[in-house]
């Protein structure tokens, strides 16, 4: 995207309704207790038994946090309790050796991300304790792609040693926003000097690739104090920069009440922000990779949308596609060809389990045929902005056209704008659509109008 100039405001409010942000599909909702442990186990060992040896992607999900952050939508726990901690990371390395023995030494590893909570969080001697343990049971490929979630405060220089040490390549934090009054409003008090000192030591230990996180919609923010956060930003020149607009949820996370509803940002706001922080971005040479990621020309996310080969899994944008993920710790979903399994949320469900010498899987989800063309559809929406009908037609032997009318019919609305064209080879993406391409995807997705008469579970799409 080059400029925002063609992007018009009024049209994105018509279209700011709650949708899901598309990191699986079908999207974890319809997740359920039908699919079990052995349903999983079941499938590792078939996948296992296949001779093509198809590298691997590994998840570890590490819940703590010392502080709350009242904006926060993830899995995690607080506690300053070490030996909560400790006990979490044995059960951590027991689900390791469990599953291990199951998957072929023929598979190495693609990819290793550890999120939260927070992974920095743990000593640095539990890094590299657990960090070794995994790479002494799984061969990893020499360009692997390892990212890690950090944390810059409280953090030190031993800590990102202890990454380094242990392969990581690539690394995420959040800034959120450098307003001091934001960042009292969301409990997440975080200086730009420690945020420059993270930067700086990621860069002298040679992580490949830094990314920093903003959110728009937070408390007390404006157009004018944004813009100095996005310039101080530009100035750390982080190789990607990811812009999320804040999911106000606090009927599913209870401690976003905590969260003054009066002192978020108007819709009108909240869309001149996101229009400013666009236009700074792309202004200052960055490319715009799919929703809410920007990326340096000369990065694997920014090369790999020009190619067509981008994908989305629930790490975000992936530089992979097709690796079978294997994802470690509780509330963890793995996610393979065919199905999805996460595992349990309550830490004693997790022992328990874990206990037992059973996978600790709680829900899951095997996917139809049908669900394979969607995901395929909605992936290609969300990673290059367009669907090649001739592409989808290829792979599933249907025709488009004819699969999809009820599905086309729907994107209407949407060409009458200007946001979308609809010719006999793709279904192409303009203008301001590209701010809405969730409102675009959801055209494709076959569960999605039962999933929100049910229960309102996803956030705003602008």
């Amino acid at each position: 995207m080059g400029s925002t100039k063609t992007i018009d405001f009024d049209v994105l409010k018509k279209f700011n309704q709650q949708g899901p942000r598309y990191t699986s599909y079908p999207t974890a909702p319809m997740f359920s207790t039908g699919f079990t442990a052995a349903d999983h186990k079941r499938e590792i060992v078939e996948t296992n038994a296949r001779p093509d040896g198809q590298p691997l992607s590994l998840y570890f999900h590490f819940p703590f946090c010392e502080k709350l952050c009242y904006f926060c939508g993830c899995n995690m726990l607080v506690t300053r309790d070490r030996s909560l901690i400790r006990r979490y990371n044995d059960y951590l390395k027991k689900e390791i050796d469990l599953l291990r023995p199951m998957i072929s030494n023929d598979r190495k590893i693609l990819q290793m991300h550890w999120g939260g909570g927070t992974p920095s969080y743990l000593y640095p001697d539990e890094i590299r304790d657990i960090g070794n343990h995994i790479r002494e049971r799984f061969d990893f490929q020499d360009n692997i792609e390892a990212s890690v979630e950090i944390d810059p405060r409280g953090l030190t220089r031993d800590h990102m040693e202890a990454l380094r040490d242990i392969g990581f390549n690539r690394t995420s934090f959040g800034v959120q926003d450098f307003n001091l009054l934001v960042q009292e409003a969301i409990n997440r008090v975080q200086s730009e000097e420690i945020t420059r000192q993270t930067v700086e030591w990621a860069r002298e230990l040679r992580f490949e690739s830094v990314n920093l996180d903003l959110i728009y919609g937070l408390p007390f923010q404006t157009v004018d104090s944004f813009a100095d956060t996005v310039e101080r930003v530009i100035d750390i020149s982080p190789n990607r920069i990811a812009v999320f607009n804040y999911a106000h949820v606090p009927w599913l996370k209870k401690h976003q009440n905590l969260i003054p509803s009066e002192a978020l940002p108007s819709t009108d706001e909240r869309l001149a922000i996101l229009e400013m922080t666009i236009e700074r971005l792309i202004a200052s040479g960055y490319v715009y990779i799919g929703m809410d990621h920007f990326a340096k020309p000369t990065d694997e996310l920014a090369k790999a949308q020009k190619n067509n080969t981008l994908y989305r899994n629930f790490q975000g944008y992936s530089t992979n596609a097709g690796c079978d993920v294997y994802a470690f710790g509780v509330s963890a979903i793995s996610q393979f060809e065919n199905i999805y399994a996460q595992n349990l949320k309550d830490l004693n469900d997790y022992y328990n389990r874990i206990d037992s010498g059973e996978v600790a899987t709680n829900v899951g989800y095997r996917m139809t045929t049908d669900d394979h063309i969607r995901k395929e559809t909605i992936m290609q929406v969300m990673c290059n902005l367009e669907i090649d009908k001739r592409r989808v037609e290829d792979r599933f032997g249907i025709v488009f056209d004819e699969y999809f009318s009820a599905d086309i019919r729907k994107l209407e609305v949407f060409e009458r704008e200007g946001l979308v064209k609809n010719d006999a080879e793709k279904i192409t993406v303009f203008g301001s659509g590209i701010l809405i391409i969730r409102n675009i995807a959801m055209c494709f997705d076959a569960y999605l109008e039962t999933m929100m008469k049910e229960k309102p579970v996803f956030s705003k799409t602008v």
